[in-house]
Protein backbone atom coordinates (compact mmCIF):
# COMPACT_ATOMS: atom_id res chain seq x y z
CA UNK A 1 0.00 0.00 0.00
CA UNK A 2 1.45 3.33 -1.02
CA UNK A 3 1.42 6.40 1.15
CA UNK A 4 -1.21 8.07 -1.05
CA UNK A 5 -3.55 5.10 -0.73
CA UNK A 6 -3.07 5.03 3.03
CA UNK A 7 -3.71 8.75 3.22
CA UNK A 8 -6.92 8.48 1.18
CA UNK A 9 -8.17 5.53 3.21
CA UNK A 10 -7.40 7.32 6.48
CA UNK A 11 -9.22 10.44 5.30
CA UNK A 12 -12.39 8.54 4.39
CA UNK A 13 -12.29 6.45 7.58
CA UNK A 14 -11.70 9.50 9.78
CA UNK A 15 -14.47 11.48 8.12
CA UNK A 16 -16.82 8.51 8.45
CA UNK A 17 -16.17 8.20 12.17
CA UNK A 18 -16.54 11.96 12.67
CA UNK A 19 -19.79 11.92 10.74
CA UNK A 20 -21.08 9.04 12.88
CA UNK A 21 -20.44 11.06 16.04
CA UNK A 22 -22.23 14.06 14.53
CA UNK A 23 -25.24 11.87 13.65
CA UNK A 24 -25.38 10.45 17.18
CA UNK A 25 -25.15 13.92 18.75
CA UNK A 26 -27.89 15.36 16.54
CA UNK A 27 -30.12 12.34 17.13
CA UNK A 28 -29.73 12.84 20.87
CA UNK A 29 -30.55 16.55 20.65
CA UNK A 30 -33.61 15.92 18.46
CA UNK A 31 -34.82 13.18 20.79
CA UNK A 32 -34.59 15.44 23.87
CA UNK A 33 -36.19 18.46 22.21
CA UNK A 34 -39.77 18.85 21.18
CA UNK A 35 -38.94 19.78 17.60
CA UNK A 36 -41.74 19.29 15.07
CA UNK A 37 -41.46 16.45 12.57
CA UNK A 38 -40.98 18.84 9.64
CA UNK A 39 -38.05 20.50 11.43
CA UNK A 40 -36.50 17.11 12.18
CA UNK A 41 -36.91 16.15 8.53
CA UNK A 42 -34.97 19.21 7.37
CA UNK A 43 -32.24 18.63 9.96
CA UNK A 44 -31.72 15.08 8.69
CA UNK A 45 -31.96 16.20 5.06
CA UNK A 46 -29.18 18.75 5.48
CA UNK A 47 -27.14 16.32 7.55
CA UNK A 48 -27.23 13.64 4.86
CA UNK A 49 -26.79 15.99 1.90
CA UNK A 50 -23.49 17.35 3.22
CA UNK A 51 -21.49 14.09 2.86
CA UNK A 52 -23.30 13.37 -0.42
CA UNK A 53 -21.82 16.57 -1.85
CA UNK A 54 -18.35 15.53 -0.64
CA UNK A 55 -18.72 12.12 -2.30
CA UNK A 56 -20.06 13.60 -5.53
CA UNK A 57 -17.17 16.08 -5.61
CA UNK A 58 -14.67 13.24 -5.24
CA UNK A 59 -16.32 11.12 -7.95
CA UNK A 60 -16.56 14.01 -10.40
CA UNK A 61 -12.95 15.07 -9.86
CA UNK A 62 -11.84 11.45 -10.38
CA UNK A 63 -13.60 11.23 -13.74
CA UNK A 64 -12.42 14.66 -14.90
CA UNK A 65 -8.74 13.73 -14.45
Amino acid sequence: MSFEQFETLSLWLGLGILYLFIVLAIRDVLKKSNAPKLGQFFVWLVLFLSPAVFIIKSVVSYFLE
